[in-house]
């Protein structure tokens, strides 16, 4: 993973003139969107948040180069940063822990800094604090170390030392060592470069940490003399499963007692194949599978079939995948789930991979009253979310769409391009079978989809990345009366949207998880929506 290393009646009255807002907004500036056609200029902190929701980092889109988005993103950053601090910090924040963005949190982070020491800006959150706000995983020090340094040298600033050592005392045990301090991975910054760089000193709470430090700067700098500390546990057990000769390994695993003797050593299913020296066949995986992490058990369902993982086995691996709870935990976007569907050879992993894309969909609303939800699935939906993904934005957009539709109380699916047509769903039909009904479409006439399939709804969600072509319609929502909120959601970030929004009923949101929706239930509940990481007094947060 390395990059650098609530509900109204149907009949409630109309809105007050004064209709609630949402916090993304339009400037007033128009200008031309990527197809050519007339669009509609964000105020910055928009266009940051939209982008920030949507960006990989690095990673190409239909319409903009992987240079050129992370150039738009690191100058907005450092923009508001000077400008708006608490804001940014804000935004960094809660990027990483509920949006899910781990790079663009971090670099994010690092631009923020920057920007603010080269202004000489006091006042705000402190640098320290937002740095450490973004470092939740043990390898995200050595990471944001990483861009730092091939950002803007060697010469790291206090705040960024500081704040890294502070997540430093968090992050480092000896599980987190073995899983991410090895040479293997081939990092820029292990975990004692980072120590040597930032000075970190151990956490007074955690007796035990200053060995720690001490061990994983000698097996940085000295490893065949490096001495386990006497005082872990886990670091003694895992040196003495890597002292056993290479022919009596796998008996330990098959034997009684494998799996707890793996967990107790922090072995980890990456590196047990290594270990072994040899083909991981169904004990080996039945060994480690208790140790396992949702997401890695969904990632590798695939693995477990073709090796041949029993029936009791699997059953467990589909109770924690399907957990709501481990869902929860995972904060793992809804379409990692259909990517494990699609590459799961196994019927047995269908069931419990649709109650997960369920649960990762909880905050989707239950609309009442008639909806029309429209499904982007033109040409530029299909580029991949990153370079290593082989999903897509077309497919994240049926995935909200299909959700949305299943939880309505009445809604008209459409998915729409160069044309358009409704896509049939029955009540309480699984997502995954109905995405299996989209196409792909083209262009995006999405000012036409409207024309064609507004019918006195009472409200209308456009899913789409907002690249419309202006010729077929010109604004889309202004086919749809002032009084009846519409909702783009934008699923790509970029600068230009197809419509205003931020007032008179036109909103507009956006990002991979299902977070956003909570928006909708403010809005419809008369109240303004404001971002995700402010909510407003005695209301849920968005």
């Amino acid at each position: 993973m390395a990059r650098f290393n609530l509900r109204p009646s149907r009949d409630a009255a109309p809105a007050a003139p004064a209709s609630p807002v949402s916090p993304v907004r339009s400037s007033g500036a128009r200008r031309r969107n990527h197809h050519g056609s007339p669009g509609f200029v964000r105020d910055p902190r928009s266009e940051l948040f939209l982008l920030a929701v949507a960006n990989f980092v690095t990673q190409r889109t239909a319409y903009e180069d992987g240079p050129a988005r992370d150039d738009r993103f690191a100058a907005l950053v450092r923009t508001l940063a000077v400008e708006d601090p608490e804001w940014t910090a804000g935004l960094l924040g809660w990027l990483r822990r509920d949006g899910g963005m781990r790079t663009a949190s971090l670099v994010g982070a690092a631009e923020y800094v920057r920007a603010r020491l080269d202004a000489g800006a006091a006042g705000g959150p402190s640098n320290r604090r937002v740095v450490d706000s973004v470092l939740l995983r043990a390898d995200e020090p050595g990471e944001l170390l990483a861009y730092w340094t091939a950002a803007y040298g060697r010469a790291v600033p206090k705040p960024v030392k500081r704040g890294i050592a502070d997540a430093v005392r968090r992050l480092y045990d000896a599980k987190s060592l073995l899983k991410y301090d090895t040479a293997s991975a081939r990092r820029g910054f292990r975990f004692g470069d980072v120590l040597n760089l930032v000075h970190a000193s151990p956490d007074p709470a955690k007796p035990w940490q200053g060995e720690l430090f001490r061990y994983a700067l000698d097996r940085r700098h000295n490893p065949e003399s490096a001495e386990v500390p006497a005082t872990s546990r886990t670091l003694l057990a895992h040196r003495a499963l890597m002292e056993l000769p290479v022919e009596e390994r796998r008996s330990v695993v098959t034997a009684a007692g494998g799996a707890e003797r793996l967990a107790a050593a922090g072995m980890t299913w990456e590196a047990l194949a290594g270990w072994l020296q040899g083909p991981m066949d169904a004990a080996a995986w039945e060994a480690v599978i208790p140790s396992m992490g949702a997401m890695a058990l969904v990632r590798n369902l695939r693995n477990f079939d073709q090796a041949g993982v029993s029936d009791e086995v699997a059953g467990r691996v589909a109770a924690k995948i399907s957990d709501p709870e481990s869902v929860a935990r995972s904060r793992q976007f809804p379409f990692r789930y259909l990517a494990a569907y699609q590459h799961a050879p196994s019927l047995r992993w269908a069931y419990p991979l649709e109650r997960a894309l369920g649960h990762s969909l909880g905050n989707v609303p239950a609309l009442p009253g008639r909806t029309l939800i429209l499904v982007d699935r033109s040409g530029s939906m299909w580029s991949p979310l990153s370079d290593r993904s082989q999903l897509n934005r077309a497919d994240a957009a049926a995935i909200f769409g299909t959700a949305l539709a299943l939880r309505a109380e009445d809604a008209d699916l459409v998915q729409f391009g160069t044309g358009s047509k409704e896509v049939a769903y029955d009540r309480g039909e699984s997502v995954l079978k109905v995405l299996e009904r989209f196409e792909n479409l083209g262009g995006t006439y999405t000012a036409e989809a409207v024309r064609t399939h507004y019918a006195g709804h009472d409200r209308v969600l456009i899913v789409t990345d907002e690249q419309a072509g202006y010729a077929y319609g010109g604004d889309p929502t202004s086919l749809v009366p002032d009084t009846v909120p519409v909702y783009t959601w934008n699923l790509a970030g970029y600068r230009v949207g197809h419509a205003p929004s931020g007032s008179a009923n036109r909103h507009a949101f956006g990002g991979l998880t299902d977070a956003a929706f909570r928006m909708v239930s403010l809005i419809e509940g008369g109240r303004d929506a404001t971002w995700p990481w402010a909510a407003p007094a005695g209301a849920a947060a968005v």
